[in-house]
């Protein structure tokens, strides 16, 4: 196995280090490392993933992970790049998101197991036990005492909105950072974590952190983070654009992951491949030379696209995600697919297909419900010219009847010209 800092250099996920010491540490003896996130949803996004990937080459060299979920922090927001201050999240809320984000990344470490036979260790830590019997005078002494109103009026995300007269922020929002800062020095002085990991655009406060453990403890503690990505045209992948794909698959499916990298540039397979998935960096080199022998097969994305959602969702749903894909864009026996699905399946099928169920409508109510078409007028326009299919077989009887149309008495395939499909669900 590779260094930790050759590795994630060869991923392209080492960004900035505090110290060359820290790769010494984690690579000879079983070190503690953390990465937090404040609960304000009840999943973790596509974002969140690239962060994974550098706490899973971590923890694949005997360290152990704490997964600190900022309850507190997660009261108050972080101010970071806003305008204005956000609405708060109620005390019931940030625990459900909470429990949901644990079952989360345990499923996810889980499901690694039974692939890479590594033994990940990992913890959960919840700050918002920190502070159970603690005062506010105490929190004067423990926190504020060693960072300097100077420090953190330094930081840009503050500065713009103190330096903004529209903008302004409160006294709430301006003591995230020290909330923050205490997390670490708790898990440093219980559990002797010594690195906070992190995105590129937190590493102020990672090295102000690292700066407050010195002074408290008089010990050295560490901070790294991963950069942001960009894509060959050099456009940023923000979290605005991530976030709208979360690691759930109730809020998005694993299909809709799978097509997202399925769309992948060319020019940027081996990267997404090095920074998203298992495969060794120099097998990647191989995949991508094979690929583009022959780029308009899209072997690469699909080898991409096939290891993202089997380390998010495990091998079924990747080979589901796999089968959705080939129905609809490569695979011609599509009928031959459909007989072979069990009722779970079928509902994965009609959701990523933008399926629904059959409600006993005539022909042309069908059509129009599917969103092939938008009246009844439209829809008998399209069976006469010829361009609606139901099981792959042309349309030409105006009084069809779908009811006995049903494969397996189950799903029907709706087509309307060559690749516009929507599946039927009878129930």
């Amino acid at each position: 196995m590779k260094s930790l800092k050759q590795e994630l250099t060869d991923r392209g996920l080492l960004y900035q280090f505090s110290s060359d010491e820290l790769f010494k540490k984690f690579d000879e003896w079983k070190g503690s490392f953390y990465c937090g996130f404040d609960p304000t949803a009840d999943s973790l996004h596509l974002w969140n993933f690239i962060g994974f990937m550098v706490w899973v080459h971590l923890m694949r060299r005997w360290n152990k992970y704490f997964a600190l979920t900022g309850w507190a922090t997660g009261m108050i927001w972080d101010p970071g790049w806003k305008d204005s201050e956000r609405s708060f999240l109620s005390p019931e809320i940030l625990d459900n998101n909470q429990k949901k984000i644990s079952s989360q990344i345990t499923w996810i470490l889980e499901n690694l197991k039974n692939f890479t036979w590594n033994e990940f260790k990992y913890d959960f830590v919840n700050n918002k036990y920190f502070y159970d019997w603690m005062w506010y005078l105490d929190f004067l002494r423990e926190v504020w005492k060693y960072i300097t109103i100077n420090v953190m009026m330094s930081k840009d995300t503050v500065k713009k909105r103190i330096e903004d007269p529209d903008k302004s922020i409160s006294y709430t929002e301006f003591s995230y950072m020290l909330l923050q800062g205490y997390d670490y020095c708790r898990l440093f002085k219980d559990d002797w974590v010594t690195l906070q990991i992190w995105g590129q655009d937190q590493w102020w406060n990672l090295v102000t952190w690292t700066e407050l453990i010195r002074k408290k403890y008089e010990s050295e503690a560490y901070a790294l983070t991963w950069p942001l990505i960009t894509d060959s045209t050099w456009k940023k992948f923000g979290k605005s654009e991530w976030n709208a794909m979360f690691l759930d698959k109730s809020k998005t499916s694993p299909y809709f992951i799978y097509q997202y990298f399925m769309n992948t540039a060319d020019d940027d397979l081996a990267k997404y491949m090095k920074m998203l998935t298992l495969i060794e960096t120099e097998e990647v080199d191989e995949i991508v030379a094979n690929h583009m022998e022959h780029p308009e097969n899209r072997e690469g994305q699909k080898m991409l696209a096939y290891k993202i959602v089997e380390i998010i969702h495990g091998t079924e749903e990747a080979n589901l995600a796999l089968k959705i894909s080939d129905f609809m864009f490569w695979d011609n026996d599509k009928l031959g697919i459909l007989k072979s699905l069990n009722s779970e399946e079928i509902d994965t099928f009609k959701l990523a297909m933008w399926g629904f169920k059959y409600n006993w409508e005539n022909l042309f109510e069908t059509i129009v419900t599917s969103g092939l078409e938008s009246s009844n007028s439209n829809a008998r326009n399209a069976v006469k010219s010829g361009s609606i299919y139901i099981n792959e077989e042309k349309v030409i009887d105006f009084n069809l009847e779908l009811k006995d149309r049903f494969i397996n008495d189950k799903v029907l395939l709706l087509r309307k010209g060559k690749k516009n499909f929507r599946i039927i669900v009878k129930y």
